[in-house]
């Protein structure tokens, strides 16, 4: 099964409410390899490679987040494959 890469920007109250914890756990229960990162706009970037299934998976559920955030808008862009290994949670 090919892999694909695709960036998420998520807008919104996304920083301090467990956004890129929940989106690790997220992404380890799909299979997808990446990250999660704060930026310093308040949003927050998640990098994920894995089946085109399961990215749209997790598009879905960043489009809601954890129950203390509030989306506002999701960015999304496909990219080239980088060949992450696991998921991480960086700062």
């Amino acid at each position: 099964m090919p892999l694909e890469h695709r960036t998420f920007r998520i807008h919104g109250r996304v920083q301090g409410v467990f956004f890129r914890q929940s989106a690790k756990e997220q992404a380890d229960r799909l299979g997808l390899h990446g990250y999660a990162r704060n930026n310093p706009d308040d949003t927050v970037s998640i990098e994920a490679e894995g089946p085109t299934e399961a990215l749209a998976a997790l598009e879905a559920w960043c489009r809601q987040g954890p129950p203390r955030a509030r989306v506002e808008r999701v960015e999304a862009a496909d990219g080239p494959v980088r060949g992450y290994a696991g998921f991480e949670v960086r700062r």
